[in-house]
């Protein structure tokens, strides 16, 4: 018979931590992070045309949709108890100036109204940038007057404001601008309110880093630069974390009501550094396209379990101070949850 061990004060053997993990209900009880289908946001692609559900090669299992089938979509989120959809447009025709997406008959402004007809009480979120309406592919006005092309901020803040009271019009319950300009959140604040529609709230992309991992996304929303790339903008990914606390507070100051971290899993760091910087703000992470992708790639090859690791990335972005998650697997993970 084994020795039993010597006895201690306050350490090993009195404490045994492992007494928390014997059982499942324990492990329940203790569980501090809980996903749940009312944290998830999914992304979902529209485009113009009928009956269109046109696979993504590099997302699978989503699709760009035509309006008239967006319904189906927003139906099913309501079922699953999804926290919202956000919705991002694709044009046929893009501009210089991304026209379609100030539009009152733009391909989001179509998409919002079938939503809330849909299912009035899902939460209809739009992305408000421009990057997949001009021809350009970059995220606002470009000038060249400096003698190097670049987009040019100042300007490009009155077409956002148009753009986003736009969506609210049309019946947006929330807007999200993603360009990474120096005062865009103030831009709307000022265009909703003087509107009337100070009851929207801005979700932000605050901290929005110049990622590889948006590689899937710019075919989903045929975004992709036609030249150079957005890193005169987005933020450097060696960036001093203090920077991503800077833009988080600017935005704060203009009006922003949630702050996003983007990506999210290789920026769990900058989503703590903002919980703990702005107590009680609430904090959105984007579980982007390629963290997505490539667990999709490996686990079609049976490297890995799809569900576990999906899951296990999503508490991992709760954990960090993420309460709400904009993923592709919300439809799943709900499933899941369930």
């Amino acid at each position: 018979m084994a020795k039993s061990p010597r006895k201690s004060i306050g350490g090993f053997p009195t404490t045994r931590l492992r007494r928390l993990r014997y059982h499942p209900a324990v492990r329940g009880l203790v569980r501090e992070t809980r996903l749940s289908p009312a944290q998830l946001v999914l992304p979902l692609f529209v485009r113009s045309g009928r009956n269109l559900r046109q696979p993504i090669a590099s997302m699978p299992g989503h699709f760009q949709i035509s309006p008239d089938q967006l319904a189906g979509e927003i139906q099913e989120a309501a079922e699953l108890g999804l926290g919202g959809v956000i919705l991002f447009g694709i044009p046929d025709e893009k501009d210089s100036l991304g026209s379609d997406s100030t539009s009152d008959q733009g391909i989001v402004q179509q998409a919002i109204q079938v939503a809330k007809q849909a299912a009035p009480q899902v939460l209809v979120i739009t992305d408000v940038c421009f990057c997949e309406y001009t021809d350009h592919g970059h995220c606002g006005v470009i000038n060249s007057r400096t003698g190097r092309v670049d987009v040019d901020n100042d300007a490009t803040l009155e077409l956002i404001g148009t753009q986003a009271l736009s969506h609210v019009r049309a019946g947006a319950d929330m807007v999200a601008p993603s360009g990474m300009m120096d005062g865009m959140v103030g831009a709307i604040r000022d265009r909703l309110d003087e509107a009337g529609f100070v009851h929207v709230p801005i979700m932000s992309y605050a901290a929005k880093y110049a990622s590889a991992f948006y590689g899937p996304f710019r075919e989903a929303a045929e975004s992709a630069p036609q030249f150079g790339d957005r890193r005169g903008y987005q933020m450097d990914p060696a960036a001093d974390p203090g920077q991503a606390l800077r833009e988080v507070e600017l935005d704060l100051a203009e009006g922003a009501d949630i702050v996003m971290v983007k990506p999210a899993l290789a920026y769990l760091d900058i989503i703590r550094g903002v919980r703990d910087h702005f107590p009680g703000v609430p904090i959105a992470a984007y579980n982007v396209s390629g963290e997505f992708s490539m667990v999709k790639a490996a686990a079609e090859r049976g490297w890995i379990d799809e569900r576990t690791i999906a899951l296990e990335s999503l508490a991992a972005m709760q954990r960090a101070g993420a309460g709400i998650l904009l993923t592709y697997w919300a439809k799943q993970a709900a499933r899941w949850l369930a």
